[in-house]
């Protein structure tokens, strides 16, 4: 673990804190650094859906208004 770590108080649903112990034992790694990981994948997830929405901003916005008016229109609602 770093030196430059931050406290910080996280309360658990005791089923997924339980879960946690034991894949820390079986992973020999400490529940933080799971928490850590799990915390860094989830970013990196948002990371990449930012990344998407930026490469997607010049398509056309199409309002859901109109999408549904459109679908009356075509007879599938």
């Amino acid at each position: 673990m770093s030196t430059m770590t931050k406290r910080a108080t996280v309360y658990l649903d005791p089923a997924l804190h339980k879960a946690l112990r034991l894949q820390s034992i079986e992973t020999s790694q400490s529940v933080s650094e799971l928490i850590n990981a799990a915390v860094r994948d989830e970013l990196a997830e948002d990371l990449g859906d930012l990344a998407i929405f930026d490469e997607r901003e010049s398509e056309p916005v199409l309002e859901f208004e109109t999408f549904v008016k459109g679908l009356k229109r075509d007879g599938i609602l």
